[in-house]
């Protein structure tokens, strides 16, 4: 009998699991569960919306009179943003870092694009002031005709550095 009983034990502890050991195993799943969801909306903050806007063709943007000299503004259904120079010239410069490829915020405030993936910076042309960026940011081809600017985002255009040729004057 001591034989069957100890089997039966056996048995028993092995189906059997205890409250501590539950709760656990509990928290470490809903932990690993929480990390999968912090890495997934990550992933989907620092990539560009490639699904929206009229990405790939061009786009009026606006009358050059509506943005003001030394103004950098978002045009969200093109994904750039389009930056008006001191001198009046204009720059489409393609949201996207050349470092990692997160999309790059302008910072009103201390007047310079920030990446949040590696605090690359650049400034209102999209030239690199602060590394790890290996180039400026790109750029999408503007015309100006009768006073209206259009971009072509079918293609961005890579750079390695500003140069003022590439600024389109109304």
């Amino acid at each position: 009998m001591a034989i069957s009983s100890n089997t039966t034990d056996t048995h028993r502890s092995a189906q059997a699991i205890g409250r501590r050991d539950f709760l656990k195993l509990a928290v470490g799943m809903g932990g690993v569960a929480v990390a999968a969801e912090f890495g997934l909306v990550g992933l989907a903050y620092f990539q560009p919306r490639l699904g929206a806007g009229d990405f790939g063709g061009a786009i009026t943007v606006g009358k050059v009179d509506d943005f003001p000299p030394e103004s950098v503004t978002l045009i969200k259904n093109g994904r750039f943003y389009l930056s008006r120079l001191a001198d009046g010239g204009l720059l489409a410069l393609y949201q996207r870092c050349t470092h990692l490829g997160c999309s790059v915020p302008w910072d009103a405030a201390q007047h310079k694009f920030i990446c949040p993936c590696h605090s690359a910076e650049y400034d209102a042309s999209g030239q690199v002031t602060a590394p790890p960026a290996p180039r400026s940011l790109d750029l999408f081809h503007v015309t100006v005709t009768d006073g209206v600017i259009t971009v072509d985002t079918s293609r961005p255009v890579q750079r390695d550095r500003f140069d003022p040729a590439q600024v389109v004057y109304p």
